[in-house]
């Protein structure tokens, strides 16, 4: 059923906005006139299928985006109303009201109206693939066909929460470096293409042999000021061509080899990725998704070819009989402190549970590799820019030296 955006006035000639659901744009009127509202526009949010949508509305689209925190924060209400006893339907309906992103309240009257034209609440979420991921979607369908709908999405919401704090404390540990480079950056070559030619000009025009460190940076603030461009497109092209290698089979899986074999950030990265196949898993397990398509969903969002191959030669080896850790035991790519966890669950038969720990113990020790990676980098971004602006001083003073020997 199509979804429409109104603009009405209630019975004291106040104007309202929102959205209402109906057959068509006649029934939409007449569905507000019923609730006391006097519509003054009505328009459809969304074309009723792909091919209908004019690039206006994906221009629209494009601004209309719902937000991750948005969607744990739905996730959390909807499991809240579920476990007080409403049904899904009443439930759905509950969060349109309380929902005040007109985005958002869209999506939800549209799964509201699919559930009731007797669709699941599975089937609603898969038609929204760019805000409802794989493991939502599984998870959800696990928690429906189990009848614990209200717990699956009380998990869900706070595996949700929990990515984005881990994500934002990443973030903001990056900040201060990433700041101080681009100004370093745009002081260095503020120097080099405008303050040092101005002095190093005088040094030109006296026609004397020059130190060997200032010719070269002559020549290179020369060749700076005149070709910046030139060096500007070489590294636009370079990444535009780095990242069509990635883009290929061979080179992604070259270059995430390379990301795990990094000498400080390889273990990092493989931490980051242990972190999240533990995490996924356990929450999918505890959801009810089986062992073997839970693997599988944990195969998709992992960001490394080389893990995702080793859980699709795990897929085989489980479906054959053989325990996870096992396998897993043999790769180079899995500590065995992980392992042995994962064994331990397997035996006690609390792999979930191991899962979590595990998972939180290497998100613990991501973070604070993290942080010291970004306390090591700020004395080495300083020193590096002390180097560069004590290379340009020394530069420019040994002309001076060797003037006033000579004057002497």
């Amino acid at each position: 059923m199509p979804v429409y955006e109104y603009t009405a006035l209630d019975r004291s000639g106040k104007t309202i906005t929102g959205i209402i659901d109906a057959d068509s744009t006649v029934a939409a009127r007449q569905k507000l006139r019923g609730s006391g509202r006097y519509p003054v526009a009505v328009k459809e949010t969304l074309a009723r299928s792909g091919g209908e949508a004019s690039w206006l509305q994906s221009f629209r689209g494009f601004f209309d985006r719902v937000r991750p925190e948005e969607i744990h924060a739905v996730t959390r209400q909807l499991a809240t109303l579920l476990g007080a006893g409403l049904p899904l339907v009443a439930a759905l309906d509950a969060l349109i009201h309380q929902t005040s992103t007109p985005p958002l309240k869209r999506v939800v009257s549209q799964l509201k109206e699919s559930v009731n034209e007797g669709n699941s609440f599975t089937f609603a979420l898969s038609r929204h693939p760019k805000l409802f991921s794989n493991i939502y979607i599984n998870m959800v369908r696990a928690g429906e066909a189990s009848g614990s709908l209200d717990v699956v999405l009380e998990r869900l919401a706070e595996f949700g929460e929990s990515q984005q704090i881990l994500q934002g404390r990443f973030k903001a540990a990056l900040i201060y470096p990433v700041f101080m480079a681009l100004i370093g950056s745009g002081i260095l070559f503020f120097l080099v293409t405008y303050v040092v030619p101005n002095i190093t000009q005088i040094f030109v025009e006296m026609e004397q042999v020059l130190p060997l460190p200032t010719m070269l940076l002559i020549g290179f603030s020369g060749f700076m000021r005149s070709y910046w461009w030139l060096v500007a497109l070489m590294l636009a092209g370079g990444a535009i061509a780095l990242r069509q290698w990635i883009g290929r089979p061979r080179g992604r899986a070259m270059w995430d080899g390379l990301k795990l074999r990094a000498p400080v950030f390889g273990g990092l990265h493989l931490h980051i990725g242990l972190a999240r196949f533990a995490r996924t898993l356990g929450s999918l397990l505890q959801s009810g998704v089986p062992l073997i398509t839970a693997l599988g969903i944990v195969r998709n969002i992992l960001d490394n070819v080389l893990l995702a191959e080793i859980v699709d030669e795990a897929i085989v080896k489980v479906q054959e009989g053989e325990n996870l850790s096992s396998f897993l035991g043999r790769s180079r790519w899995f500590p065995p402190m992980f392992v042995q966890m994962i064994a331990v669950g397997e035996q006690s038969g609390a792999l979930e549970a191991m899962l979590e720990k595990v998972a939180t113990a290497y998100e613990k020790e991501s973070e604070t590799r993290v942080i010291g990676l970004t306390a090591m980098i700020e004395p080495l971004m300083i020193m590096m820019m002390g180097l560069i602006v004590g290379f340009i001083v020394v530069s420019i003073l040994l002309p001076i030296f060797e003037m006033n020997q000579m004057v002497k």
